[in-house]
């Protein structure tokens, strides 16, 4: 027993070592309280234009199909070139786009950089990713995901505040301060992060592991035992995309006339309650196996889309849809990072970095598609068919991840062993 708890107590120094709290939660709050600074900025700006609200709305599309087409390019580049060169790059050029829509003279030029800027948060995402599951224990995981997701939470609750202040000198100020604190970000990581790449390992002589060429990381990736996981990561990005794109605060406005201090206040409000709920779930994704939080997480918020369905249907009040939206986000909170977690998992070693780049492909399809479906499906059908419909997704997911894809910590399986590639040959 003893030796359980002082093994424990070494875990949780390790999760929140200075180089943990330097080089992984620092950047997550910096670059959290540097997007939410800029972004209430971006429509205004937009606006200034003169472009109508269908137009101003591809401000937001193009930054999410950047990081869509950066990322299977991106997750090469992670394994050929290494960790820490992309790692630094995503958020110098993050920088230099943030600077560069602050000057911005037209709007194809500010759809321009809001392209450069999604495809390089993409890459530091990815860098981070892999670098997680290089270095970190399976058991720390959870935590360390969950932590990143609960600090990136506080920063968002910062952000517009600030924002709003540099935007009361000019409405390009706070692109300019998103700038300085994306390279502010990385600062501790350029000293203290080391790279963990294995192919970079491998050329200097320090890794004698297999590599896994593309071809058989496809094959591999095409076994039972990852193509659930790809269905359920598809299934997930199609319910938080209608989370994290502001639909069902859009569905506020439209439906219950919410202005902008009530919706900020529902966003305030589910953020606070979401990041204890967000940490302590990952604490049980690493003691009890990645299933336990994740499986009842997206059973709830299934339960809540139909509860709005519901409500969508028979007209019920304000009050209703508040308690909805809090429902859902707090089954959001129970499973944000998880797939991440999952992912780190079951990525095979020496290919993390493609694997990262495929994955997170599907993820962003998903995330992309989400909110124009969902408007789709209201505006022909109903609002109630559309909450009832990202209700099965994610219900669907939690079917996906309970029989279709075996645990990666305790319980069914220690660990997602990846076929070698001359096995993957020889099959």
């Amino acid at each position: 027993m003893a030796k359980v708890i002082e093994s424990e107590e070494r875990d949780s120094a390790g999760i929140l070592s200075t180089y943990q709290l330097l080089t992984l939660y620092f950047p997550a709050f910096v670059f959290a309280l540097g997007y939410s600074i800029a972004t209430p900025a971006i429509p205004v700006l937009a606006k200034s234009f003169d472009t109508g609200f269908g137009i101003a709305s591809l401000v937001i599309v193009v930054h999410a199909l950047g990081g869509l087409v950066a990322a299977v390019p991106t997750g090469f580049l992670v394994d050929r070139a290494g960790r820490r060169p992309i790692l630094f790059a995503g958020p110098v050029l993050m920088a230099a786009a943030s600077w560069l829509t602050a000057l911005a003279h037209s709007f194809p030029e500010l759809l321009a950089y809001r392209f450069i800027g999604g495809a390089a948060m993409e890459m530091w995402r990815q860098a981070r990713l892999a670098i997680i599951a290089d270095v970190g224990k399976r058991r720390q995981r959870g935590r360390q995901m969950s932590g990143m997701v609960g600090i990136e939470g506080a920063g968002r609750l910062l952000g517009p505040a600030l924002g709003g202040f540099l935007a009361a000198w000019s409405i390009r100020v706070p692109f300019m301060a998103h700038g300085a604190l994306a390279l502010l970000a990385i600062v501790p990581s350029f000293f203290l992060v080391r790279e963990s790449a294995p192919s970079v390992h491998r050329t200097n002589g320090r890794n004698t592991e297999e590599s896994l060429d593309t071809r058989a990381l496809l094959a591999l990736m095409l076994d039972p035992r990852y193509r659930g996981f790809f269905c359920a990561q598809f299934f997930a990005s199609m319910t938080r995309g209608v989370l994290w794109g502001g639909t069902l605060l859009l569905y506020a406005t439209f439906a219950y006339g919410v202005g902008p201090k009530g919706l900020g206040g529902l966003a305030t409000t589910s953020t606070i309650v979401g990041i204890p709920i967000t940490l302590s779930c990952g604490y049980l994704m690493d003691r009890f196996g990645r299933k336990t939080t994740m499986v009842p997480g997206f059973m709830f918020i299934s339960l809540g889309l139909w509860f709005l369905a519901s409500s969508a249907v028979w007209h019920w009040s304000l009050g209703f849809f508040i308690a909805g939206f809090l429902w859902i986000h707090c089954g959001h909170a129970v499973t944000a990072g998880s797939m991440q977690v999952l992912g780190s998992d079951m990525a095979p070693a020496n290919a993390r970095g493609r694997f990262f780049g495929f994955w997170r492909l599907i993820g962003e399809i998903g995330s992309l598609v989400s909110p124009a479906l969902f408007g789709l499906v209201a505006d022909q059908i109903a609002y109630g068919a559309a909450f009832a419909l990202f209700g099965f997704c994610s219900l669907a997911t939690a079917a996906l991840l309970a029989f279709s894809v075996k645990e990666t910590v305790g319980g069914e399986i220690a660990s997602v062993e990846p076929a070698s590639q001359s096995q993957l040959e020889q099959s």
